[in-house]
């Protein structure tokens, strides 16, 4: 239950102001019912249709599925070693299969690429009811975690995806799902990019990843389809591209409501290739570099360090990142104490007269709050300026 990162907390304040930018650049057009477009790495949505359209998620559904099971892999409470027993209730609920049966008992990191790359529903429901004992405390927990990550139009009933009305999700949450995924666990992440698998003894013609683009572009590394007949042809896709000025700028495309397979795939490439070239990343500071360094009084040091536990990055039409201005809004005088990590000044990001957002900028180092003799010291200059 952590804070969004500040690229991602970004998002709901520059969204608007992007979408409505006179030079924003026009998206193409979309055979979907709702799709987005987000940079990741500056935590903007550059473009969508029905973003906040209530929809089923299908196999989307696993997205939140593995990020308990990720967490739980961060709070050992499972292994990836660790073996599973399969319930008659995994083996034998419907949709897509790894093909698992009462018989195994199936290692952890088995059962993860079986979700994942076959998007088995009984490997699902088998690590569902190994991390929280039954599926239905397993969806408490998906819920509990929605709630955290403010997905606040985002309900399960289910583990798996299978149709539900009542089981419902956004284009808007799935980016944000998928995005928080990807930052909070960039060692599991790497699951997405599986292009074949299967586990021994389960058939030969069930071992290629349902998302295509894997095979088609070198950059793409996940993340997840979805199908039923409800949902039509779904599709989250990430890439990570290399830029001069950014290495491993990530962009994340959701397309809902697709009429085939190829549909979602050509569709999602589209957006991908958009977000890329219709839009330049500008990396305005690095993670932990000083953004400004103001006079501090009534401190043992006499400046504060400000700056970002995260890099700060912004995203515009491209061709015009020279019109990119910042300024810092903070309190004067600075009176220590400070600690280490708490806000003190906010960052706005500007271009022309718009603001494109505004980024929290904290204290890089602590400063303590000096003795008797130098903070009246201060005090004394503080009142003859």
């Amino acid at each position: 239950m952590t804070r969004l990162p500040h690229a991602l907390a970004a998002i709901a304040l520059c969204a608007a102001a992007l979408t409505a930018h006179a030079q924003s650049p026009q998206p193409p057009e979309v055979a979907a019912k709702a799709y987005l477009v987000m940079d990741v790495s500056s935590g903007q949505i550059l473009a969508g249709k029905d973003m906040d359209a209530p929809v089923e998620p299908a196999s989307l559904t696993k997205l939140m599925t593995a990020y308990v099971v990720f967490d739980a892999l961060r709070a050992k409470k499972i292994t990836l070693t660790q073996t599973l027993p399969v319930s008659e209730r995994a083996w034998k609920t419907p949709g897509s299969r790894m093909y698992i049966d009462p018989k195994m008992q199936v290692p952890v990191e088995d059962l993860i690429k079986g979700m994942i790359v076959q998007s088995g529903n009984d490997a699902t429901v088998a690590l569902a009811e190994g991390v929280a004992g039954t599926v239905e405390r397993f969806v408490e927990l998906m819920n509990d975690q929605a709630k955290a990550l403010g997905l606040k139009n985002t309900h399960y009933t289910n583990v798996d995806g299978l149709p539900d009305p009542a089981h419902v999700t956004t284009a808007r949450e799935l980016a944000l799902l998928s995005a928080r995924l990807m930052q909070e666990f960039p060692e599991d992440a790497k699951y997405y990019a599986i292009k074949k698998y299967r586990y021994p003894g389960t058939p030969a013609s069930n071992d290629t990843n349902r998302n295509t683009l894997l095979f088609r572009d070198p950059t793409v590394d996940g993340l997840k389809t979805g199908h039923t007949k409800a949902a039509g042809y779904c599709l989250v896709a990430t890439a990570a591209r290399d830029f001069p000025n950014l290495k491993g700028r990530r962009v994340v495309s959701v397309l809902l409501g697709a009429t085939s397979d190829s549909a979602r795939i050509n569709e999602s490439q589209k957006l991908l290739n958009w977000g890329y070239t219709a839009w330049d990343d500008v990396k305005l500071f690095d993670a932990g570099q000083p953004v400004a360094t103001p006079r501090v009084w009534k401190g043992k040091a006499s400046e504060l360090k400000l700056g970002s536990a995260t890099p700060i990055v912004v995203s515009v039409p491209a061709g015009t990142a020279a019109q990119v201005k910042t300024e810092i809004a903070r309190p004067d005088p600075l009176i220590a104490p400070f600690k280490k990590g708490q806000t003190v000044a906010t960052l706005k990001i500007k271009q022309g007269d718009q603001t494109l957002g505004e980024v929290p900028l904290v204290a890089l180092d602590g400063v303590e709050e000096s003795g008797f003799f130098g903070r009246a010291w201060d005090a004394m200059r503080l009142w003859i300026q």
